[in-house]
């Protein structure tokens, strides 16, 4: 079977994947012009949606597309084909995206920032820290992410509470509800974590009327989408205390243009789409798991159904 890998380290993935799977025939360039030459004779491409996208628009086709994100947005655009098949990235994230998470949920307890203020200061600061236990955090996407995030939160003591496009029980949470309680739930916890993708369902979730419902003391952490942000009313949300602070990784234009709103916003951290890198080598496992499924016939892992967008 023919490969082909359109990745920005697409080196070291040709690599990773010959030792993997010596029986695949890998082709892969840095080159526009040669990429997109291969990529007329391969059924089967790897990599990242914004190259695999491209090569689309240029009219070539393939039987299956492995993204490297958990996100596939680029593919989902107007005007591409869909005619085959589309599997994301899952099960690579979970770990290191409950790590940003606890990260920040410790970072708010133990008023990391304000500290290092008073020291700055030369301000002895002798405030009492807090402890996670008994906080109630909401996981806003209870899918393969926010699952695995739960998961290594709980020993924690915190009370966990989910959002899905349905409401249904799933172990650890005490809760998990529909998109529609949305509102409901942020007044009644201490976290907000944004987990969910980017669909038409989740664009402009954030606004006005949803922020006047959080509990002031919420922390509100978005790894999701920056589309589910309307980000002029989370500064002013911030700015009039309907919640006590905001970690944003994922922004509507990336890098941030310097003249927004977010770079001097009281409250509010940037992380620079920081939270859950992709590592090859993890990557290079599940795709030749995939593989060995894709030449049986049998299911693959994070196979997107076009119509729900994820």
């Amino acid at each position: 079977m023919r490969v082909l890998i359109a990745e920005q380290d697409h080196a070291l993935y040709a690599n990773l994947l010959r030792e993997a799977a010596p029986e695949l025939e890998v082709l892969t360039s840095g080159d526009s012009a040669e990429l997109s030459r291969l990529a007329a004779d391969c059924p089967v491409w790897l990599g990242q949606p914004d190259l695999l996208a491209t090569l689309l628009r240029q009219g070539h086709q393939a039987r299956w597309l492995q993204s490297t994100w958990a996100g596939i947005t680029p593919l989902l655009a107007d005007g591409l084909p869909r005619d085959y098949r589309l599997t994301r990235a899952v099960g690579i994230f979970g770990q290191v995206m409950a790590e940003y998470v606890l990260t920040y949920l410790f970072n708010h307890e133990r008023e990391v920032l304000a500290r290092l203020v008073s020291q700055v200061e030369r301000k002895w600061d002798g405030r009492v820290g807090r402890s996670l236990e008994g906080r109630r955090v909401l996981i806003v996407g209870t899918g393969d992410i926010g699952q695995r995030v739960a998961e290594l939160l709980q020993p924690f003591g915190v009370k966990l509470y989910g959002i899905a496009s349905d409401a249904r029980e799933q172990a650890p949470f005490i809760e998990v509800a529909g998109l529609s309680e949305l509102g409901r739930l942020v007044g009644e916890v201490d976290y907000v974590v944004n987990l969910l993708p980017d669909t038409p369902a989740t664009h402009d979730l954030y606004d006005a009327a949803m922020f006047a419902r959080f509990n002031p003391e919420a922390l509100f952490i978005n790894a999701g989408r920056g589309v589910a942000v309307v980000d002029a009313d989370l500064v002013e949300a911030l700015k009039v205390g309907h919640l006590a602070g905001a970690v944003i990784d994922v922004c509507r234009q990336e890098p941030l243009p310097q003249r927004h709103p977010f770079w001097t916003a009281w409250g509010l951290l940037l992380t620079g789409h920081s939270s859950a890198p992709t590592s090859p080598a993890a990557m290079v496992r599940l795709f030749v798991e995939n593989v060995r499924a894709f030449e049986a016939g049998e299911a693959l892992r994070g196979e997107v159904d076009f119509l729900r967008g994820y």
